[in-house]
């Protein structure tokens, strides 16, 4: 039994999806286990379901994260990629191990998403794309920012790890920019145990992507005209084990994959009832001590947000208190915990200064836990409990 009333978060495999894995594992002849066929099929699903012409299943989020920025390097080359501090800490991670120089830039409270105007002011002739987080299932993207892309000639890569489903006019959220990358955690909108996914139209990305989730191995490429053309490059090395560029093992397998196929086809069912919790989340808690005027348009919410309205470090203590006391699981500063550039590594480069938003997210707001099963008796519990912990002040 859970000590929480309301958990963090919740687990979405059910005993469908495992009955497929034993389906699966039971067949006359034993099935391949690594990556094959189960994993090409998960992939179609998927680049149908995002709106994509390729999709490459790995091992996590964080994986699609490096699995993106090394083939940006090898790609682009040097440079620097902007980024909020309000991510999970795999984006920075990732940029800085494919050898790029990160750009921070402060957030919206309309959406969590980029402050424009000062996103604009990052931009310099170095500047090879802008990685934007989709932050707990709130659309991040705007037509200035797509604009600002396009006419800067930036690619736009998007972190939906936390928001499938999410939609900009009617558009999915991972089909928007250059690439995307999602996670297929536990407790995200669907599940493959662990897992993620990198999503693209453009082809050369798609093969070098294909070729450096398999240690670099050009033979892992599909397109045979690109495939050959780097063969007749290098003829001194044998085509069976010709690395691109340094990489690592980021596959997943066939176990995992089977799952997705389950999970995938309840995942619309999924994100409509996150999305109806949020919007009833929101309806009803008090606008007097709490934020309520964010950007609600094609959510998809991954988890409750309760943001303060005024700083006020009483406030936040007693709050803490009181759903330590009900029993309702939490997390102090959104996604990845708020600002990273408050870690021990990053904590004495940056000027604080500069991100006042996000200081302010880090400070003063929490996330808990919203998902398919929740009752609404359980989402009016936690109403009572916001709406009534400063009734006395």
């Amino acid at each position: 039994m859970s000590k929480f009333i309301l958990p963090l978060m919740e687990d979405n495999i059910d005993k469908g999806d495992i009955q497929e894995v034993i389906d699966f594992l039971s067949q006359e002849e034993i099935p391949k286990l690594t990556n094959g066929p189960k994993v090409v099929e998960f992939e179609e699903k998927w680049s149908e379901w995002v709106g994509v012409k390729h999709s490459l299943f790995v091992n996590s989020g964080s994986a699609a994260n490096e699995l993106t920025m090394l083939a940006l390097a090898y790609l682009e080359g040097e440079g620097e990629i902007i980024l909020p501090p309000l991510t999970w800490i795999s984006d920075i991670a990732s940029v800085k191990f494919a050898g790029f120089t990160p750009v921070f830039c402060d957030i919206n409270l309309n959406n969590l998403s980029f402050d424009i105007d000062q996103l604009k002011t990052k931009i310099t002739p170095k500047t090879k794309a802008i990685f934007l987080t989709h932050v707990l299932g709130f659309n991040g993207i705007s037509d200035e920012l797509l604009e600002l892309c396009d006419d800067n000639n930036i690619l736009l890569i998007e972190d939906v790890c936390e928001s499938h489903g999410a939609t900009f006019k009617g558009k999915k959220a991972g089909s928007l920019g250059f690439a995307s990358n999602f996670s297929f955690y536990y407790a995200h909108h669907m599940t493959t145990i662990e897992g993620g996914m990198i999503c693209t139209d453009d082809n050369k990305f798609y093969q070098v992507c294909r070729a450096l989730r398999s240690h670099g191995m050009v033979r892992e490429m599909t397109d045979k005209r690109l495939q050959d053309s780097i063969f007749k490059e290098n003829p001194e090395v044998n085509s069976d084990f010709l690395f691109l560029a340094p990489s690592h093992n980021f596959r997943s397998t066939e176990i995992n994959a089977v799952i997705g196929l389950s999970q995938i086809k309840k995942l619309d069912a999924n994100v409509s009832k996150r999305a109806d919790n949020f919007e009833y989340f929101m309806s009803n808690l008090d606008s007097t001590h709490y934020m309520t005027s964010f950007d609600m348009e094609g959510q998809s919410n991954y988890a409750f947000v309760v943001v303060l309205k005024d700083a006020d470090m009483g406030k936040r203590e007693l709050l803490e208190s009181i759903l330590t006391e009900k029993r309702i699981e939490f997390r102090r500063g959104l996604s990845g915990g708020g600002n990273q550039l408050k870690q021990p590594f990053f904590k004495d480069t940056y000027n604080d200064s500069d991100f006042v938003v996000v200081n302010y997210i880090h400070d003063y707001s929490w996330y808990i836990g919203n998902y398919p099963s929740l009752e609404r008796d359980t989402l009016d519990f936690l109403l009572t409990t916001l709406n009534t912990a400063f009734k006395a002040q």
